[in-house]
C-alpha cells in the first residue's frame, strides 16, 4: 500500500504534463519555423476579423447594405470600369449581385467562419472526452454500448445529415450555432475513441490504482488524475479539428443551409459567387484562398502542437543538439 501511495512519474506513453512541460513545448513550437508562421498567419486573421467593424468604419461601408446602383456592376464591366469598383471607398471592389462591399465581408465572413469553427470544435471536443471517459471507466456492458453507438455516429455523413437537421430547425433559429451545434455534435466520434484508447492506458497505472485504493470516487479520479494526462492529445487532436469543423461549415453554407445572405460567411461568400464565376475567378478565389490559407495554418500549427506535446520529441532534440555541438 505504501507503495501504490508514492505516486510515480507516468509511463512514456501516458503523456502526461511534467513540471516546466509548458516552457519545454513552448521552446519547441519556436524552433520550427512552420509553426511561427502559421501562428502568425492566424493571429492576423483573428486579429482582422476582431477589427472588421473598425474597417467598416474607416471605409465607411456597411457589410449588409445592399447597394441598388452597383448591383450591375462587374470587374471590367460599366458602370465601375475595370476591377469591379476598386477604389479608395470599396478596397476588393464590390459583389456583383448585390453591390456590397467585398473587402467588409471578407472580414465579417472570417468572423462567422472562425467562429463557427471554434465553437464546433469545443462541442465536439467535450461530447468526446466525456463520452471517452464512460466508455472507458463504465462496465464492460456500458463500454460495448458506447463503442457501439460511436461507432453509428463515426458512420453517419456529416454533410447529408447536417443538411437534414439544417431543412427541419425552426427558421429563426441563429445559423451560426445551429451550425455549432450540428458539426460538434456529429463529429466526436473520433474524439471519443481516442479519450477511451488512452483512458485505459492510463487506468492501470500506479498512480490511478492509488487514487482508487484511497476511497476515491471514479468521477473525482476522471478529474483529478486522468483528465490532466489526457490534456496533450486532446489538445493536438483539439488544433487539428478546427480545420475540419471550418471545412464542414464552408461546406453547409455552400450549400444553402448554412448562415443566410446578407449575414457572410466564406462559404456563402463561396455560394454567391457562382454565378460570376466566368466573369471573373477573383469574385471565388478570394474567399476560396482566406479559407484555404486559415485551414492550412491550423493543420500546419496543429501538427507542430501534436510534435511538441510528444515526450519523445525533447529526446531528439536533446541528441540533435549534442550531435551538433560534436561537430
Amino acid at each position: 500500500m505504501s507503495v501504490l501511495m508514492n505516486r510515480p512519474a507516468p509511463a512514456a506513453g501516458a503523456l502526461a504534463p511534467a513540471a516546466g512541460a509548458g516552457r519545454q513545448v513552448w521552446r519547441r513550437l519556436r524552433r520550427r519555423p512552420s509553426a511561427v508562421a502559421a501562428a502568425a498567419v492566424l493571429a492576423l486573421l483573428v486579429l482582422l476579423a476582431l477589427t472588421a467593424p473598425l474597417f467598416a468604419q474607416l471605409t465607411g461601408q456597411d457589410p449588409y447594405a445592399y447597394h441598388d446602383e452597383l448591383v450591375d456592376s462587374a470587374r471590367g464591366g460599366v458602370p465601375l470600369g475595370s476591377f469591379g469598383g476598386i477604389s479608395a471607398d470599396h478596397w476588393l471592389g464590390v459583389e456583383p449581385g448585390s453591390g456590397r462591399d467585398l473587402f467588409t465581408r471578407l472580414l465579417y465572413g472570417a468572423r462567422i467562419s472562425l467562429l463557427v469553427a471554434l465553437g464546433a470544435t469545443a462541442v465536439q471536443v467535450g461530447v468526446g472526452v466525456a463520452v471517452g471517459l464512460a466508455a472507458a471507466l463504465g462496465n464492460r456492458f456500458t463500454g460495448q454500448l458506447i463503442g457501439r453507438f460511436t461507432d453509428v455516429m463515426i458512420a453517419l455523413p456529416m454533410l447529408v445529415v447536417g443538411i437534414a437537421l439544417s431543412a427541419v430547425a425552426p427558421p429563426d433559429f441563429p445559423r451560426p450555432l445551429l451550425l455549432i451545434l450540428v458539426i460538434g455534435l456529429l463529429d466526436w466520434g473520433g474524439t471519443a475513441r481516442m479519450v477511451r484508447a488512452q483512458t485505459l492506458a492510463l487506468r492501470g497505472l500506479d498512480f490511478v490504482e492509488s487514487a482508487r485504493l484511497s476511497g476515491n470516487s471514479t468521477l473525482r479520479i476522471a478529474r483529478r488524475e486522468l483528465l490532466p494526462s489526457l490534456a496533450a492529445p486532446v489538445i493536438t487532436l483539439a488544433a487539428l479539428k478546427v480545420p475540419t469543423a471550418m471545412v464542414a461549415e464552408a461546406s453547409l453554407s455552400f450549400l444553402g443551409v448554412g448562415v443566410k445572405p446578407p449575414t457572410p460567411s466564406w462559404g456563402q461568400m463561396l455560394s454567391s459567387a457562382q454565378t460570376w464565376f466566368r466573369a471573373d475567378p477573383a469574385y471565388v478565389l478570394l474567399p476560396a484562398g482566406l479559407l484555404f490559407v486559415t485551414v492550412l495554418a491550423f493543420t500546419v500549427l496543429g501538427d507542430a502542437v501534436r510534435t511538441a506535446l510528444d515526450p519523445r520529441e525533447g529526446s531528439r532534440l536533446r541528441v540533435g543538439t549534442r550531435k551538433e555541438r560534436k561537430a
